[in-house]
């Protein structure tokens, strides 16, 4: 072996060793951190959202503070106050007029002056009514008006305000009270004393105006499962419309089918061998029907989206902007999510955009069910909208936000990070295109897409709000149901009101109605209402006369009035159904954002019903009427207990009004059935359980506005698509080669309870 043999092999073996010395070293190594670039800023809002902003806890108690000394009664805490106190219910923000917050945003006008409006229940009065005022100016108010008479048309009634905790607290004293004189009958049917079965309230609370009188369903209690798929049978009627607790009391008992005078007909029928007994045993955790324990230990982790170089949408104080959006976001503590000023590409699209009401509507053949018809926006749907869950709520890298309130106590309570705001990737081309013939190229878009969710817990259900905006103009607003489902005790025909899904339990029939109040100025604030719809025409073939073909047409009409515009739930609507500026686009049509339903709604409430009309809103899939100051909401947390005579009945907008070339709000009703089965046990699921609708451009550009994404992918035959500089995807590898960065998982969500 010559020298020169021996030294190729003598380099050879170093650079073996040097590249397994490299390879060691190496391995095991974790990959260098996610290096995080900010997202472009942009100053257009420079803090003009804050006209919308939600108070501050620092203001809720400034405007407390204000209350208690200027209005000249006094005051209890409503966390502790009986229905002859009088208190401060609830205190939220009072978003200025439109006409004032446009002159500011738009006109170089004053910034409006931020106000309060605090809802007082007056107990203590010879005539105990509920007054709303509106306080300010923030930060240091001066001033209150009240504004009951001009929003309500009349005083609110008393009786017609919602349950509170304490009232609550008072009823569960009254039915264990009750509870105790049938013993016997308590350890046979439900091997209990009563004081540990759950006791859910029903609404609305009787059968006329003034009434006050609610059917409460008992269950067993077990602890860290929802009781709510055991129910025990029992139902106890109480009427607490007294100013007095001391003169509450127990109307009716229902079990098993019978109707009892009291808990001691109860018991004396028992003793009497006359009650067909059930006899139940306690459950047990471990075996709970409904338990959502783990039964399995976890498994290797899910898969994980995350931001190679950081958030790429951008949240100050209550605005997010992303790719050319900006929203202004909130939360009502009764209706909940509530959105202002969307814009897109710096034009506004929608002034408003906000949840107004959640309905579910119930049918059994025991009285709590049969009588059940929750508007959950009376119980709290951004009051109940608690913490969500790093990594399953929302993905684990989103930006989470705090929400604050002030209702049924004189301190302002928190809901950290209740509110979450992520980009999505949907796993599926926005828009894409190979072509094979002539030229060969590929073409495509990532549907990428800013979400702002909250998700509420509305006794049983639990509801995922969310809203979302797309790289081609769109907005889409989406809910989707889970949770445990409300169940009677199965007796009887209690399959014609659901499915048995356990040995005692009836899933029971519901309704989800969901109702949305949609403000669009589409390129301004005058708009008019067009629709579209196609037929086929029978023609003779231009090209061969004694022939004949059916050619689809479109059927185009401006609808001039509301009640035109009235579309009823379950009824054909025209499949385009468009706002629509007077300026047009590139190619002469008028400038345009189409609202397309997304929706399976059950039966709506029939009108000949006395509570319909505190539901009305309820008759129509969409209706779009004139907007008014004056018509702010689709309804009124006083419709719950009192829907004999709604404070606001949505009905009463439509009044045939002329709707061209008018300021104009889109109210869209989506829900659906839900026929309990099987598996909604132990929660139903949101596959398949979600609706919402659409908000898309329609002529609004004169092309798809995604072609300006910077996300856009194109390569053709004649380049590389592995280069990096031909194709952006070629770059993942050394761009998007890191470890996330994850913030340590904790929860305070049990924290305000």
């Amino acid at each position: 072996m010559n020298v020169k043999t021996v030294l190729i092999l003598l380099v050879l073996a170093l650079a073996t060793i040097f590249a397994l010395v490299c390879v060691l070293l190496t391995r095991g190594r974790a990959p260098s951190a996610c290096q995080h670039q900010p997202p472009q800023q942009s100053d257009a809002d420079d803090g003009q959202s804050l006209v919308f902003a939600d108070l501050t806890p620092e203001e809720m108690a400034q405007v407390v503070r204000y209350l208690r000394g200027n209005l000249g009664v006094q005051l209890a805490d409503a966390s502790r106050a009986k229905p002859s106190d009088n208190c401060i219910a609830s205190v939220d923000v009072q978003v200025p007029a439109k006409a004032e917050v446009l002159w500011f945003l738009d006109g170089g006008g004053a910034r409006p002056p931020r106000e309060a409006l605090a809802v007082l229940y007056f107990g203590n009065q010879p005539d105990p009514n509920v007054t709303e005022y509106v306080v300010g100016p923030l930060p240091t108010p001066v001033y209150h008006r009240d504004v009951t008479v001009q929003k309500y048309g009349g005083k609110v009634p008393y009786h017609r305000r919602p349950v509170t905790g304490r009232e609550y607290v008072d009823i569960n004293a009254l039915i264990q009270q009750e509870l105790r004189k049938a013993p016997l009958f308590l350890a046979a049917c439900c091997e209990s004393d009563g004081t540990d079965l759950a006791i859910l309230t029903t609404a609305p609370r009787g059968f006329k105006s003034g009434d006050r009188v609610t059917w409460f369903v008992l269950f067993h209690s077990v602890a860290g499962t929802g009781y709510y798929l055991s129910p025990v049978g029992l139902e106890v009627l109480v009427e607490h419309g007294d100013l007095h607790v001391s003169r509450w009391r127990l109307r009716r008992v229902f079990y098993h089918g019978r109707y009892y005078a009291s808990m001691g007909d109860l018991e004396d029928a028992f003793r009497a061998n006359l009650v067909e007994v059930v006899r139940l045993q306690k459950p047990q955790a471990e075996a709970a029907l409904g338990s959502m324990r783990p039964r399995h230990p976890p498994g290797s982790p899910a898969p994980l989206q995350y931001e190679p170089q950081g958030p790429r949408y951008s949240v100050r104080d209550n605005c997010v902007t992303f790719q050319g959006w900006s929203i202004a976001f909130g939360m009502n503590p009764n209706s909940g999510p509530r959105l202002f000023d969307i814009r897109y590409r710096g034009e506004r699209i929608v002034y408003e955009l906000s949840l107004q009401e959640a309905l579910a509507l119930y049918g059994s053949n025991c009285p709590g069910g049969m009588s059940t018809r929750y508007l959950d926006g009376s119980f709290g749907i951004g009051r109940f909208a608690y913490e969500l869950v790093r990594g399953l709520d929302c993905p684990y890298t989103a930006t989470y936000v705090d929400r604050h309130y002030l209702v049924e106590s004189e301190t302002p309570k928190t809901n950290q990070n209740s509110l979450c705001i992520f980009e999505h990737d949907a796993a599926l081309p926005l828009r894409r295109h190979f072509s094979d013939s002539q030229s060969l190229y590929y073409g495509g878009l990532r549907k990428n897409t800013l979400v702002i969710r909250a998700i509420s817990t509305l006794i049983n259900y639990d509801y995922v709000w969310d809203f979302m905006f797309h790289g081609s103009g769109a907005i889409e607003v989406r809910v989707h149901a889970t949770g445990y489902i409300s169940s009677s005790f199965f007796h009887g025909q209690g399959t014609d009101y659901g499915n048995k899904v356990g040995p005692h339990t009836l899933g029971t029939m519901h309704l989800h109605h969901i109702h949305y109040k949609v403000d669009l100025d589409v390129d301004g604030q005058l708009n008019s209402l067009e629709t579209q719809d196609m037929g086929y025409e029978l023609v003779k073939d231009p090209w061969s006369m004694q022939n004949t073909i059916e050619r689809p047409y479109l059927r185009r009409e401006r609808l001039e009035r509301e009640d035109k515009a009235a579309f009823r739930l379950n009824t054909p609507m025209p499949r385009y159904v468009s706002f629509a500026s007077p300026r047009t686009n590139k190619w002469g049509h008028l400038r345009s954002y189409r609202i397309q339903v997304i929706s399976f709604a059950g039966e709506h409430l029939p009108t000949s019903s006395p509570i319909e009309r505190a539901i009305s809103w309820g008759r129509y899939q969409l209706a779009v009427t004139r907007r008014k100051e004056e018509e702010p909401t689709s309804t009124s947390i006083y419709n719950q207990n009192d829907p004999w005579t709604p404070t606001v009945a949505f009905a009463d907008f439509i009044d045939n009004e002329t709707i061209t070339n008018e300021d104009l709000v889109a109210w869209i009703s989506v829900g659906f059935l839900h026929v309990p089965h099987a598996e909604d046990v132990p929660n139903t699921v949101t596959v398949g359980n979600g609706v919402g609708f659409f908000l898309r451009p329609y002529n609004y550009f004169s092309e798809d506005p995604s072609v300006n994404s910077p996300d856009s992918v194109y390569f053709s035959s004649e380049q590389d698509a592995g280069a990096c500089g031909a194709n952006p995807l070629a770059c993942l590898r050394p761009t998007a080669a890191c470890a996330p960065h994850l913030p340590p998982f904790r929860y305070g969500g049990f924290l305000n309870l």
